[in-house]
């Protein structure tokens, strides 16, 4: 039985997908994070941030706790920060999807949304000079260890445990890139073969939670060593891998779930068999205010 909301995050099923691959000598596993409590992967980093900064001491009810996000991670640390009982604001562009706002609304955090043509990046901006000047303390998913200590702690080991130990690559989008530094970390230390796949946005290309950075804006907690091959994905093809895989597979995704699979099948191309796991990072309701599934 579990105790609290929280005890539901982890865990999350690992599918094998059926219609994708053609080759018999390759199999694709989904992990499918929208299963998670918030409904996405970022509920991990954000329980672990959290959690950790309390123990140390660091925050207390008393803090006031800013985060620039996207989404995924707004929502995670929305609910999380409810359940303990911490006031926090979240700030994202104001072309972010209005179910996303909506729900962290929800969970009791103040949203703020800032100029669509600065980006996460002109969030992230905004943040940081609150905490500079108005004595915030923001988490910063970008350069916290606490962000990919959470994947070395739960993803890398469920997907090893899943797996029977017979992983071959596990392919991941890359944002602030918490997900694939701590699960590489992980999967590197129980095999040197198993390879470690990036996903990144073609240029001109835009893909909510999968980010080429800017070099000042690059998350801290990257380290490239960590990462053996980085594979583009164009927004098309982000968007029409996300139809088929709720069409297909009956796996309701994002675009970002869709960058990564779409990743995941270009590999399987160049390879002749191997145990492929590709991160579903959230499910698709929160977008269907977007034009992703018309």
């Amino acid at each position: 039985m579990s105790h609290s909301i929280l005890d539901l995050i982890g865990n999350t099923p690992l599918i094998k997908a059926t219609s994708l691959i053609d080759n018999p000598d390759i199999i694709l596993y989904l992990k499918l994070e929208g299963h998670n409590p918030g409904g996405s992967v970022k509920d991990r980093a954000a329980y672990n941030m959290i959690k950790s900064a309390l123990d140390r001491g660091d925050i207390d009810q008393n803090s006031k706790l800013i985060e620039a996000t996207s989404g995924n991670t707004g929502i995670a640390l929305a609910m999380i920060a409810g359940v303990f009982k911490l006031n926090i604001e979240l700030v994202m562009p104001e072309n972010s999807t209005k179910e996303r706002v909506q729900t962290m609304r929800a969970y009791g955090a103040e949203v703020t949304l800032t100029p669509a043509d600065v980006g996460i990046e002109g969030a992230r901006d905004y943040a940081e000079a609150k905490v500079i000047n108005d004595g915030y303390v923001m988490l910063n998913q970008f350069a916290n260890d606490d962000n990919w200590k959470a994947h070395y702690k739960t993803t890398g080991p469920e997907i090893w445990r899943d797996t029977g130990g017979k992983i071959t690559h596990f392919v991941s989008s890359m944002g602030t890139t918490g997900t694939i530094m701590g699960t590489s970390t992980y999967l590197k230390e129980q095999s040197k073969n198993v390879q470690i796949v990036g996903v990144q946005p073609t240029d001109e290309s835009r893909i909510p939670g999968i980010r080429k950075w800017p070099k000042e804006y690059l998350p801290k907690i990257f380290n490239p060593s960590k990462v053996d091959q980085v594979i583009e994905v164009s927004q098309e093809e982000a968007t029409e891998m996300a139809k088929r895989l709720a069409k297909e597979e009956g796996v309701f995704s994002g675009m970002s779930s869709g960058g990564s699979v779409t990743a995941a099948l270009k590999l399987a191309e160049t390879i002749d068999n191997g145990v492929l796991v590709a991160i579903i990072c959230d499910r698709g309701d929160r977008y269907l205010s977007s034009d992703l599934f018309l």
